[in-house]
């Protein structure tokens, strides 16, 4: 790469950080969520949501169980100010949920805030100004103690306001670009603003440590985090709140090393959209927890709806391989995958497995909405056996024998490779039904009789009526079973040599009124031909297996 010279870190890391985070191994519990897809989110959009759609948003939101929501910045937008007088007015905003509006640290638009929110049950005022070492000597080429005294100001007259508007108001400051800020500073200013604020018990101030543009790995960040919570004022009466972007990919990991550093708290969207790469994916955070065995205290048990409702208010797409919510993620085309998903699938059948430890699969797809038909087992020119005998048992009852599901898989790929694409389950039933089942043509037996011997011992005759070419036999001829004898007729008469290797049979429903399915496969040469038969009568199956077996032999 040309050019590399002109980068160098942009950040200040903490100095001899003690990395006491470094020796947990995962968050044990769900931070406060606060969802900023109506703020954040929504100012990323290329076409912002309606008022009507940030109401239905809101309430989606409140259904997912977040008892904190961003909803916009409205003295900057009619819509969203608009929108919060909504919410308040039309007592939209349900017992427990606390609405977020967020403002610069500028007296009109602070000013403009409180009439936006006047009479909320319940309401954060998040307001905030850039900390930054480049945002002080470019943007604002102010000094230290000016950029502190904004934040001061700030302070003063948002306490000032909250004791003169009617409305239940808590207090966050955010020292923007605090992944650019020297810690000390950020600490320094963080610690003024809470000695104008005066938090309490009843009334805890959030103090949001934002990675507004990563510019470190997330270890750094994360004794960020540690040096913030140890030297906090007032740190028992403080909740100390994330707020990642994802510049260089790496918002979740930011997150949750934060989280495991002290925070208590993070601010997000569902499936992370967000102004450049976006903000932290909540969705991913969660259902990251919920894989070890936390409980998030958010609702995604059903992800094709969230997914459905998130792609038509935002007009975004959810890509296929986005963790959780992709419609590919739980994907296995992979024949290997797709063998030992199988095989850990019919594992927790058969023994009392209390957690869940299934091969590729870091969460079981269904507790998330997820069918394993459709969304886990997908069958293409790279699927396998084990795979496609899984799909075919578990959807439509088909228990092929081992090797039969050997064959009829690569009969499968043939199709997939041929055709350059996925096949649907319905696809793969389809050929395995044409291909392998009551296959009457050019052979056909319409008619078998069975008379057992004197005895149980004794050979069982079978006499068979058989359409073959235009001509129709009737034959005869003795066995040890009744397929055995049918088989026998059969080679007298058109002087085939072969055996039968293998022969299954199941039910392929419940009740005495259920189709059989028996299962063939005759060896000629040192070649096995598969066929499968059903009827209502097994019996039937079974020479319709058979016949199938020898109109399939090439």
């Amino acid at each position: 790469m040309n050019h590399v010279e002109k980068y160098t870190p942009g950040y200040f890391p903490v100095p001899d950080a003690p990395m006491r985070w470094a020796r947990k191994d995962h968050v044990e519990k769900a931070p406060v969520w606060c969802s900023v897809d109506l703020r954040d989110g929504n100012q990323a959009l290329v076409v912002p949501m309606s008022l009507e759609e940030k109401l239905a948003f809101f309430d989606f939101l409140c259904k997912l169980g977040f008892k904190e929501i961003e909803v916009g910045f409205p003295a900057a937008s009619e819509t969203e100010y608009a929108f919060l007088r909504a919410l308040i007015e039309e007592n939209r905003i349900p017992p427990g949920v606390t609405v977020q509006v967020l403002t610069q640290c500028r007296e009109h638009i602070i000013r403009k805030t409180f009439e936006a929110v006047q009479g909320a049950p319940a309401a954060i005022i998040h307001f905030y100004n850039s900390t930054s070492y480049a945002q002080r000597e470019q943007v604002f080429q102010k000094s230290k103690e000016e950029i502190k005294q904004i934040a001061l100001d700030g302070a003063r007259l948002v306490k000032k306001l909250a004791a003169e508007y009617d409305g239940n108001f808590r207090f966050e400051y955010s020292p923007e670009s605090f992944t650019g800020t020297e810690p000390e500073y950020a600490l320094e200013v963080c610690n003024a603003v809470l000695d104008v604020l005066e938090p309490t018990q009843e009334k805890p101030v959030i103090i949001n440590i934002p990675v507004t543009v990563e510019l470190s790995m997330p270890h750094v960040y994360a004794n960020q985090i540690e040096y913030m919570c140890d030297h906090l004022k007032y740190r028992e009466h403080v909740i100390v709140s994330l707020h990642p972007h994802n510049d260089r990919g790496c918002g979740v990991a930011d997150t949750e090393m934060g989280l495991l550093a002290g925070a208590d708290r993070v601010e997000g969207t569902l499936f992370g959209n967000g102004e450049r790469t976006g903000n932290v994916d909540i969705v991913t955070l969660a259902l990251n927890m919920f894989s070890q065995g936390v409980d998030p205290q958010l609702d995604f048990s059903d992800m094709p709806s969230v997914v459905e409702m998130y792609e038509r208010s935002t007009r975004m797409h959810v890509y296929e391989r986005q963790p959780y919510g992709g419609a590919l993620v739980f994907a296995a085309f992979s024949g290997s995958h797709q063998d030992a998903i199988a095989k850990g699938m019919r594992w927790r059948e058969t023994h009392d497995c209390p957690h869940w430890n299934v091969p590729y699969l870091l969460i079981d797809p269904k507790d998330v909405g997820r069918e394993y038909d459709g969304d886990v087992i997908r069958i293409n020119s790279q699927s396998g056996k084990g795979g496609i005998g899984y799909l075919m048992e578990e959807k439509f009852g088909y228990r092929l024998p081992p090797k039969m599901r050997e064959d009829f898989g690569y009969t499968v790929k043939g199709v997939s490779d041929h055709l350059h694409k996925e096949l649907s389950p319905e696809e793969v039933r389809q050929i395995f039904e044409e291909q392998y089942v009551n296959r009457f043509d050019p052979l056909d037996i319409t008619e078998a009789h069975f008379v057992q011997g004197e005895t149980s011992r004794s050979p069982l005759t079978a006499t068979i009526t058989v359409k073959h070419g235009g001509e129709v036999w009737e034959l005869s001829a003795s066995g040890n079973g009744r397929l055995d004898a049918v088989s026998n007729a059969l080679k007298a008469k058109l002087g085939l040599s072969y055996s039968i290797v293998t022969y299954e049979e199941h039910a392929l429903g419940k009740g005495s009124s259920s189709l059989a399915i028996a299962y063939v496969g005759i060896e000629s040469e040192g070649k096995v031909t598969w066929g499968a038969g059903t009827h209502e009568d097994i019996m039937s199956a079974s020479v319709n297996a058979l016949v199938s077996a020898l109109n399939r032999r090439r």
